[in-house]
């Protein structure tokens, strides 16, 4: 059924019509843009961002990827060298997401904030900031950078409390006492951009578990690929990415490591007005607390649809969801598909999305 019959079927005040919206302009709904282009079904880009690039345009600036530009690619044009040393920067990231998506002449509305998306009739409704889209299919690509995860800590640290998506240079905490807290490639990223320029105490739940040296980007999608396939058909769980470690030894995180200056401390017990203290009553000051402790899939424009379980996940059948098939979910990490959440492994992703949604959709007709 075409979108514009949706709108006379109870969407009523619809200011646009797509057979599929993709909620999202980053890496992910890039992705899905190239191959819904391939499949030629209309579509709609809606993102929330004014400029090109997603996440990518708000890491630190110190932020790189995890492996070569070969090896960073989304489907049908591979990413063009870096000529800098080491792997490509974010800024090398978000000139190549910006020339893609003009390579494939991408339909995308910027600054349009996805508000909610609703069942409306036989199809979905996407309310905006700014109008209402009547869509049959919609593909959520929104990430995880937009909900920073902070962990509740008893206590009256009166310094500054700010979390990876807060941090942009060293700079800015010359001299101070500085807390980073967190195990994952953040926490020890961070951590090692601000050794020698701020008082640098690194706190970890566990001691730091970091992958081979030579294991990069590309390495890591195999890994996830293997294990999506083994679980697929029923061998052992080989545990994937998580089996191997936490942390990806990139050049400046290997080098203070080797120097022995990326010695953690545990996980502290509270924060008292000036810092945290430990179980052993031993303390640290600090004028901040960089909290590099995850995030979770920014779904909020997803509630009226009640999808969410007891345990808070929503369930899917790869990245199609199971209450709501005519909803897709791309881009989230493993939950929707081996290294989704890369450049490299959402491609693959979001081809079997697009091919699932255009094989509904001809049923439909």
């Amino acid at each position: 059924m075409a979108a514009e019959t949706l709108a006379s079927e109870g969407l009523g005040g619809v200011t646009g019509t797509a057979r599929v919206v993709v909620v999202g302009g980053g890496q992910a709904g890039l992705a899905a843009g190239y191959h819904l282009r391939r499949a030629g079904l209309d579509f709609v880009i809606l993102d929330a961002q004014a400029e090109p690039g997603g996440a990518w345009t708000h890491g630190w600036d110190s932020l790189r990827l995890f492996s070569p530009a070969r090896h960073s690619s989304l489907p049908g044009w591979p990413m063009p060298p870096y000529q800098g040393p080491g792997y490509p920067t974010a800024g090398h990231v978000v000139d190549y997401l910006a020339a893609y998506e003009k390579r494939y002449e991408l339909p995308i509305l910027r600054s349009e904030t996805v508000t909610a998306v609703s069942r409306a009739g036989t199809g979905l409704r996407v309310s905006t900031d700014t109008g209402t889209w009547a869509a049959e299919a919609v593909i959520s690509a929104t990430g995880t950078w937009w909900r920073p995860f902070l962990p509740l800590m008893p206590g009256g640290f009166t310094g500054r409390r700010l979390h990876t998506v807060d941090y942009r240079s060293p700079k800015e905490f010359a001299g101070q006492d500085v807390v980073v807290v967190g195990g994952g490639n953040s926490g020890a990223q961070i951590a090692a951009d601000l050794v020698g320029v701020a008082n640098l105490t690194w706190v970890t739940r566990r001691p730091p578990r970091y992958l081979p040296d030579d294991i990069d980007g590309k390495a890591l999608f195999d890994v996830a690929t293997r294990r999506r396939q083994a679980i697929e058909t029923g061998r052992p769980d080989t545990a994937g990415v998580a089996g191997l470690g936490d942390i990806v030894a990139v050049p400046p995180v290997r080098e203070t490591r080797d120097a022995g200056l990326l010695d953690p401390r545990p996980m502290f017990a509270r924060l008292d007005s000036d810092g945290p203290a430990w179980t052993d009553g031993s303390g640290c000051r600090a004028d901040a607390i960089i909290w590099c402790t995850g995030f979770r899939p920014a779904l909020g424009h997803l509630a009226p649809l009640r999808l969410r379980t007891t345990h808070g996940r929503i369930p899917t059948a790869g990245t199609r969801v199971v209450a709501e098939p005519r909803l897709h979910l791309l881009g989230y990490g493993d939950w929707t598909g081996p290294a989704s959440a890369t450049l490299i492994g959402v491609g693959m992703t979001a081809r079997a999305a697009v091919a699932d949604i255009k094989a509904t959709l001809d049923i439909g007709g």
